[in-house]
């Protein structure tokens, strides 16, 4: 059976969407915003982030535009705030910015689906040599922001409450004694550290 290159590209970015959705899942409002790393990183940050740069990416930069205006849009190119897009005010919901992810993959999804792979595109803000892109660059692209914050995503949401994993009902790890092996981990740092 031959593979659709974009179909595949699709599932993909699709797969990874979700991944990053279910890192949510159960936890408090705090939780879910508060900073979990020195440069604030957090998960519904990452989430509005997303949302951010799929309308982006696959509207102006292909020629489309998204139906909303993003406020915090105008104060990351004035150059204001540039990390606008990635927390949540105490005045957006989580259900809005869940729901304004929705609304921004929906998007990019008809623009996927409305384009072949070479339908070009530019996005202004790269390098010279690379801004002139297609369709399947920033499908590629995409997927690769997406998994990159769905990694931020697993590893901010383990740190929280141990829960761990691709998606639920298919965690992708093994079942095992965890704190086992990571004693064993760091049984084996601790001995290379006194090598060195």
């Amino acid at each position: 059976m031959a593979s659709d290159p974009k179909a595949d590209l699709h599932r993909y970015l699709r797969t990874a969407r979700s991944a990053v959705l279910w890192k949510l899942d159960g936890l408090s409002e705090y939780d879910a915003r508060r900073p979990l790393t020195p440069t604030g990183t957090n998960l519904l940050g990452l989430v509005k982030h997303l949302a951010t740069v799929e309308q982006e990416y696959f509207g102006a930069c292909m020629g489309r535009k998204f139906p909303e205006v993003l406020p915090w849009v105008a104060a990351i190119e004035d150059g204001s705030d540039l990390n606008a897009d990635m927390f949540a005010t105490a005045d957006e919901s989580r259900s809005d910015i869940v729901s304004l992810y929705a609304r921004a993959t929906e998007f990019a999804d008809s623009v996927i689906s409305e384009l072949p792979l070479d339908a070009p595109g530019v996005v202004p803000w790269w390098p010279e040599d690379r801004k002139y892109v297609t369709l399947q660059l920033l499908l590629v692209h995409m997927i690769a922001e997406t998994n990159r914050h769905a990694g931020h995503a697993d590893i901010l949401r383990e740190g929280l409450d141990g829960m761990a994993g691709l998606r639920e009902g298919g965690s992708n790890l093994p079942e095992q004694d965890w704190a086992g092996y990571r004693e064993r981990v760091e049984t084996a740092a601790r001995d290379a550290a006194e090598r060195a």
